[in-house]
């Protein structure tokens, strides 16, 4: 170990001893000072000033200097595993009973009597008996004056703000605050990246001083201050990335798609049998412009379930058909892509025809292109599309292997991004020889800061009035296991609403039968529960059930292609009452005679995908009813969620408990590239307001200086925050 100044590079073996250093590198991935400096508390521990155990007050956050005097482990009552019960006092006649729940008998050795140690936790009576339940502590030397021995660890431990450390079992967050101890003791910060006027006008601190107080708080406002300017350069290093991006996308060269006066999209606008809503039409404006610049257009455009984003993007597709160019549109599942194309095919009518008798003047052609078409079908649509006969050309990833090739592909369409994976989507863009205008839709809200941030390089269209004749949404929670009654009366509502000839969803969380495919999560939870209910086995369940009688039918990702179109096409068709089914049906699947929902296990499902699968009926004129069946208790987060769903049908509030209730996960996308992020401390729900500010002084940033040229530490710092991998998934996000 040294003494000598260390830096952001100086590796920590250097500093915490060889055995430390391999302890935080195998188990933390944390190898350099930077690397344990910008290692950040999670939270914060309050606690008071160590007191006399005889005065500890019920309810009271207390941190006790005690040494061990009994240990006792004995079985528990109500579920497996033992109870260890530790017996502490002060020396001055106060005792005390920790106890620790589940088998550890490393604790047990760990807590020998004699020893003693700073124990802290929220003190609880039981039996007459003040305890703390499973309390934090860390234990001093032994033998000797204790206290004297540990005079340092105690002010360390109980101080007013502790640090609480992301730590593993055989790294505990004490042993990080140690070390965090010792490497600040000799740290020299980096060159602060920030330049002096956005620290100065946004009254952000050093960062030396952030770094320092973000370990060891000298008060509750130096930590506010820290966090804040440690968040900004988080939030900053995305912004300016995102900001250089776009920049660089709108120098790029692409074909202009201007709209071509009596071509198909006014012949298509002639013959829609509806008004298009006030948003469409603005929506509409906004891509016909973008089409028609040299630049490649990157636009988001989200939309509640049913607000019409497929007829926006058809009616953009059919600009750059008549402006010579062909277009292309990826569904996430050969369901979706074939309802695509058969809902093109109705409304274009004679638009798509081209070739055939009847076709209109200047028609096209709409190919279907899926993993599942016969040799012979393939060989015929992939020359279509490859001699450019085929203007609009649907599919699944299938669009993205070799031998798919375009004669001039100017604009990609993907339907439901957030299904896709980056190399996909760049797979697909790759087909043109210059860049193609991109247009993502998503039916999914995404909260203003989430869109700022994770699609920061698109510009942002929302729809958000639904098309005249939709009907709106009751969606009720079914306690199952409270009130078996309820879901009886919710089949009965089923057979009333077919009886009166409408069609109704039976939506499950599992196929069965078999391994697992990704649209099912895994079997039994870490809860034990029972696994979720499976299509396959559900369906024969109601078939001989309550709903005997009725046409059912099955739909789920693991049938045959052809299989699933036909069992689709029948539900369409008014051929089958009941269609029990898997998310399949989650995006995209359009029959307005659907009035009724029934989601089984709902608390098995996110926030957003209830939402999308709600959308599935109220397409008709009849109105729509969502029943969600579950056996989450009351007062349980889970059922609290479905309560929420349940409550509105604003997608915007949704999209926000979604993201309060899971983790935000990293914005960069760490998942995908399988490496540690740096973004700690900031977030999405909370931070708006930074983030805004962040967006605005990025912007103003890039337009003097777009290479940072003349900010060398930030273009650094930058790089350090989001390396080039992240910044390409930004980038292709």
């Amino acid at each position: 170990m040294t003494s000598e100044p260390s830096t952001v590079d100086t590796p920590l073996k250097k500093l915490v001893g060889e055995k430390t250093a391999k302890a935080l590198a195998s188990h933390l991935d944390l190898h350099t000072a930077g690397d344990l400096v910008y290692h950040f508390p999670r939270r914060y521990d309050e606690r008071g000033e160590h007191t006399d155990i005889r005065s500890l007050d019920v309810g009271e956050q207390v941190t006790v200097l005690a040494q061990v005097q009994r240990t006792a482990v004995r079985p528990m009552r109500q579920r497996r595993g033992n109870l260890l019960e530790v017996t502490v006092g002060d020396g001055s006649g106060g005792v005390l009973t920790l106890t620790f729940f589940g088998n550890q008998a490393w604790r047990e050795r760990e807590l020998r009597p004699g020893r003693w140690g700073l124990f802290a936790g929220k003190v609880t009576e039981f039996r007459g008996k003040r305890q703390l339940n499973g309390p934090e502590y860390v234990l001093l030397g032994e033998g000797g004056d204790a206290e004297a021995a540990a005079n340092e660890e105690i002010e360390e431990f109980a101080g007013a703000l502790i640090p609480v450390y992301p730590a593993a079992a055989a790294v505990p967050t004490w042993v990080i605050a140690r070390c965090v101890r010792v490497v600040l003791d000799t740290f020299t910060p980096p060159e602060d990246p920030l330049p002096a006027t956005v620290r100065a006008s946004r009254n952000l601190v050093g960062i030396g001083t952030a770094l320092r107080e973000i370990h060891r708080p000298s008060s509750k406002e130096e930590l506010y201050r820290a966090r804040r300017r440690l968040k900004w350069d988080e939030a900053f290093a995305v912004q300016l990335t995102l900001v250089q991006r776009k920049a660089r996308a709108a120098s790029w060269p692409a074909k202009a798609r201007p709209p071509r006066a009596g071509g198909l999209l006014d012949a298509f606008d002639a013959r829609l049998p509806y008004e298009l809503t006030p948003g469409q039409h603005d929506v509409g404006a906004e891509i016909a412009a973008d089409l028609a610049t040299p630049h490649p257009m990157h636009r988001l455009l989200q939309g509640e379930v049913g607000s019409g984003k497929t007829v926006v993007a058809l009616r953009a597709m059919l600009q750059v058909v008549d402006a010579g160019g062909q277009a292309a549109l990826l569904a996430p599942t050969e369901v979706l892509a074939a309802q695509h194309h058969r809902g093109m095919l109705d409304l274009l009518g004679p638009l798509a025809q081209a070739g055939e008798l009847g076709a209109a003047d200047g028609a096209t052609r709409v190919e279907l292109v899926t993993g599942s078409l016969g040799a012979a079908a393939r060989r015929r649509a992939l020359a279509e599309v490859a001699e450019g006969r085929a203007g609009i050309v649907l599919g699944t990833h299938a669009l993205l292997y070799e031998g798919v090739d375009f004669a001039d592909l100017g604009l990609v369409v993907v339907d439901e991004q957030h299904r896709f994976g980056v190399e996909q989507r760049d797979a697909l863009r790759s087909k043109a020889d210059q860049p193609p205008h991109v247009l993502v839709m998503t039916a999914t809200p995404i909260p203003r800061t989430v869109a700022m941030t994770v699609y920061g390089d698109l510009e942002t269209s929302t729809l958000s009035q639904l098309p005249q004749g939709r009907s709106p949404i009751a969606s009720h929670v079914v306690p199952a296991a409270e009130k078996p009654a309820f879901l009886d009366r919710a089949w009965r509502r089923l057979r009333e609403e077919v009886a009166a000839g409408h069609q109704a969803y039976v939506v499950c969380p599992r196929i069965g039968e078999g391994p697992q495919s990704e649209e099912e999560p895994p079997p039994e939870d870490d809860n034990g529960r029972r696994p979720p209910l499976a299509v396959t086995e559900v369906a024969p369940l109601l078939a001989e059930g309550p709903l005997h009688g009725l046409r059912i039918g099955v739909l789920h990702g693991k049938l045959p292609a052809d299989e699933k179109d036909a069992v689709m096409r029948s539900f369409a068709d008014g051929k089958l009452d009941v269609l029990v089914a898997t998310t399949v049906v989650e995006v995209g699947v359009n029959v307005p005679n659907a009035t009724v929902m029934i989601v089984l296990d709902a608390d098995r499902f996110g926030v957003s995908q209830l939402h999308q699968l709600r959308g599935r009926v109220g397409r008709g004129s009849a109105a729509g009813l969502c029943l969600l069946v579950t056996e989450a208790a009351e007062g349980s987060s889970a059922r609290e969620r479905l309560d929420a769903v349940a409550s509105t049908t604003d997608g915007f509030k949704l999209a926000e408990l979604d993201l309060e209730q899971r983790r935000e996960g990293d914005v960069l996308g760490a998942t995908q590239s399988g490496r540690r992020s740096h973004l700690r401390l900031l977030s999405l729900l909370r931070d708006t307001d930074l983030i805004r500010d962040a967006r605005a002084e990025a912007v103003t940033l890039v337009e003097e200086d777009p290479e940072l040229a003349r900010h060398p530490a930030l273009a650094a710092s930058v790089a350090a925050l989001v390396d080039e991998e992240r910044a390409e998934y930004l980038e292709k996000g």
